[in-house]
């Protein structure tokens, strides 16, 4: 296991957000985080990249605790894509290459130029390297953003609603790029998601949250009605096309 996360709690102030959380995530996989709004989703994510420090519990990378690692190493290991991003009078180039900061000692190398280049041609990004990050759509600058975390070379890969506020094709596109690069990487990839059907189409496993706790954990088995039902208070059918489960709500 490349992360274990074990007995995690966590409040503000007096209000307990996260309470008992304990789940391991293998190399190579794709997992989402599912909930309701305010069900810890984002707060779990802060947690785990040390942005937030829980009150009790531990959580291990590769069986070393977190809190015993200093933010450079931290950043090597995990990088973050926050929910919003905005963008600045910087190109996009020197933008992604920013991401190579924790790896930097004393001035940019031709291996952190080299790095920088190959992720932007990975992501099919190449022709917007000299376009100033506040000229994009919102869709462009999470790719920027999902670039910037990439170069950093992380073995986790922490996703806060990357495809909120994107159209189908760009949800779709940025969906694909995370499977493909935790799959061809063999990084580790958690993402907090609230469309089940997009996570349905590119997650291994599900950690689903409901009040403060894990409340169902494991592959696509546990999106079903019931849990359905009790975690968003919806009633759903589950329909597979072309071999995917898809959740449609009942009228």
């Amino acid at each position: 296991m490349i992360l274990s996360i074990d007995s995690i709690e966590f409040s503000y102030n007096s209000r307990k957000i996260l309470s008992n959380i304990t789940c391991k995530v293998r190399r190579g996989e794709v997992v989402s985080i599912l909930g309701v709004n305010g069900a810890g989703k984002s707060t779990l994510l802060k947690c785990i990249n040390r942005i937030l420090k829980p009150i009790r519990g531990t959580i291990l990378i590769e069986n070393q605790d977190i809190q015993n690692m200093d933010g450079n190493d931290i950043a090597k290991k995990m990088g973050y894509v926050p929910q919003k991003s905005n963008g600045n009078y910087m190109t996009v180039f020197d933008s992604v290459l920013l991401g190579r900061k924790p790896h930097i000692k004393w001035d940019i190398t031709d291996h952190d130029i080299k790095i920088t280049h190959e992720i932007l041609k990975m992501l099919k990004f190449e022709e917007y390297s000299l376009r100033y990050t506040n000229e994009l759509s919102s869709g462009e600058l999470q790719k920027v953003i999902i670039a910037r975390a990439l170069v950093q070379e992380p073995q986790i890969f922490l996703l806060d609603e990357p495809t909120s506020n994107l159209d189908l094709k760009n949800q779709l596109e940025v969906m694909k790029i995370i499977r493909d690069i935790s799959c061809n990487k063999n990084i580790a990839s958690i993402v907090a998601m609230h469309d089940l059907n997009t996570a349905l189409m590119y997650s291994d496993r599900f950690i689903m949250l409901k009040d403060r706790e894990i409340f169902a954990e494991g592959g696509k088995e546990v999106i079903e009605p019931e849990n359905i039902r009790k975690v968003y208070g919806v009633d759903v059918h589950i329909k597979e096309i072309n071999g995917i489960p898809v959740v449609v709500p009942k009228r």
